[in-house]
């Protein structure tokens, strides 16, 4: 029975400014690469934008990418960061 390995992401902290702008700080691990990574976001209104989910600027593989990016997306509706 081989395990399969899944992308890894946890929130380590967050912070609400002003304008509806909170920043999310996280870490986790890509299972494509091997490779473990931290990362900040900015939430603009329900947006998130940062260089580790940025297609041209992150590290991570383009699944990864794709997996953290919806992950936030979906702790951010999720009211995770109220």
């Amino acid at each position: 029975m081989s395990h399969v390995k899944q992308h890894e992401v946890s929130i380590l902290d967050y912070e609400k400014t002003g304008h509806q702008t909170i920043f999310v700080q996280f870490l986790g691990m890509d299972a494509i690469t091997g490779k473990n990574f931290a990362g900040e976001v900015k939430f603009v209104g329900s947006m998130p934008y940062g260089d580790l989910i940025h297609p041209k600027r992150t590290f991570l593989s383009t699944e990864c990418r794709e997996h953290v990016q919806a992950w936030l997306i979906d702790k951010y509706c999720s009211g995770a960061f109220n």
